[in-house]
């Protein structure tokens, strides 16, 4: 007799995690979001704080106890400063040029829920910017890829041309770390490369 799946929810309204699910064969049965306050405590280090985000997320978004609940929280860092999602053209001109020509660190948390259990996994990946121009960076603005992204860009986006270099998960940076998340996603029954449906 086999043994069915339990449902797969999706905790995000990102259609980037849904493309990167969609990538290893993994379709949600459904997708909620949750709608929780991403404001930074004061003092707190963005590996505590993009961790925090994707387990309130999982803590706000209802779901059966048989169901797998996947959420996640992607957040950007030059320094002890976390670069969310810019409120203005002038703020993210602003991080652009902060990250323009160094190194900044790009941290992607992921929780699953299932079974009245929460287990997380915290991936760090390294970006290097090279130096970006003035001229560039304005035409860069003019696009609006940086509209919703945290750290005003997307490394699958326009900024590709600015990124030469990464350490660490490519995936990650775009939203949602594949390798961790399909072996995360197989502890709870739920296999890449199959449909969860």
């Amino acid at each position: 007799m086999a043994v069915s799946c339990p449902r797969l929810i999706l905790g995000s309204a990102s259609p980037r995690r849904l493309q990167l699910l969609g990538q290893i064969g993994i379709v949600p049965d459904e997708i909620r979001s949750a709608d929780i306050d991403e404001t930074p405590l004061k003092g707190e280090a963005a590996r505590d704080y993009v961790r925090r985000i994707a387990r309130a997320k999982a803590d706000a978004v209802e779901v059966p106890s048989g169901d797998v609940l996947i959420c996640a929280d992607t957040t950007v860092a030059v320094g002890r400063r976390i670069l969310g999602k810019p409120m203005s053209r002038a703020e993210a001109g602003d991080f652009m040029r902060l990250m323009s020509g160094r190194r900044h660190r790009v941290l992607t948390a992921v929780v699953i829920r299932h079974a009245g259990t929460m287990r997380d996994r915290l991936v760090e990946t390294i970006v290097r910017m090279r130096p970006i121009g003035a001229v560039e960076l304005e035409r860069y603005l003019d696009h609006g890829d940086w509209q919703g992204k945290a750290g005003a860009y997307a490394i699958q986006g326009a900024a590709a041309a600015f990124i030469p270099w990464i350490q660490g998960s490519f995936s990650s940076v775009v939203g949602l770390p594949l390798s961790e998340t399909a072996a995360m996603l197989a502890a709870s029954g739920i296999t890449a490369g199959k449909d969860a449906r």
